[in-house]
């Protein structure tokens, strides 16, 4: 189902781990996020944990904000959200979101996730661009 998405699987083991995740550029110059939730990501009330979300949320970041970060490793600096309804096991949960700024090395972005029209959680983020690391 989700062939023609990218994700970031063998360079994140903790997304890899908490996913899988994935995020494709839309004909235009969009990008989408999607994560097909399943049961061991749903909490004890049988609704999507809220660290998942976050988790995700968190990768979307990177995902909305890849062509303005450029190469190179970025962290993130600030991380906000608003859960504001539930996902649950099976649903598609999709992320769409956009830069707001780009700076020379800070990246602000927002961002929705959603089950089909229904907004379940609200956030935004800064990304820092990283300096290549020199070894003495």
């Amino acid at each position: 189902p989700f062939a023609g998405w990218m994700t970031w699987r063998d360079s994140d083991p903790y997304e890899a781990m908490a996913g899988p995740f994935y995020f494709r550029h839309e004909a235009d110059g969009s990008v989408t996020c999607a994560l097909r939730a399943e049961r061991r990501h749903m909490n004890g009330g049988d609704a999507m944990h809220g660290g998942c979300m976050m988790t995700f949320a968190d990768f979307s970041l990177f995902a909305l904000s890849r062509r303005e970060r450029g190469p190179g490793h970025s962290v993130t600096v600030s991380f906000n959200s608003e859960f504001v309804g539930p996902a649950y096991e099976g649903d598609l949960v999709l992320c769409t979101g956009e830069v707001v700024r780009a700076g020379g090395s800070l990246v602000f972005i927002r961002g929705m996730l959603k089950v089909e029209d229904r907004a379940i959680m609200s956030f935004s983020g800064v990304v820092k661009k990283q300096r290549p690391r020199t070894t003495a």
